[in-house]
């Protein structure tokens, strides 16, 4: 998609920071880190969201987590744990409509607001 920020980027139009790459896949730094490491995966076919994936699209979603243990192992955050996310949709702060996992570690990460070990 033209107008697809992550589009452009997968296809070198935009710049980022390479982390690693796979044949479906592509991981790049965030320009906005919420931890000392933090970096997207992204399919490079367009998918608009989690919520759009299918059974079709399984090579990719595998891929996508193939693709954040290689990161994870390359920036030194895979020995101590990492944390993985999708957002989906407006409410979820999903500003970027392609789908895309962060990567975030490199700190002891906290339980979210109102959440507490064993709920």
């Amino acid at each position: 998609m033209a107008d697809c920020l992550f589009c452009q980027i997968v296809a070198g139009e935009v710049p980022s920071k390479e982390v690693v790459s796979g044949e479906k896949t592509y991981a790049f730094f965030d320009i906005n880190p919420g931890a000392p490491v933090h970096f997207l995966v992204v399919p490079r076919h367009h998918i608009t969201d989690a919520a759009q994936v299918d059974p079709g699209h399984a090579e990719i979603v595998a891929e996508m987590f193939v693709t954040a243990r290689a990161g994870a192992e390359a920036t030194g955050i895979a020995d101590g744990g990492y944390r993985l996310v999708f957002n989906v949709g407006p409410h979820a702060l999903n500003s970027v409509p392609h789908l895309h996992m962060h990567v975030l570690g490199g700190q002891q990460m906290g339980w979210p607001p109102g959440i507490e070990p064993g709920q």
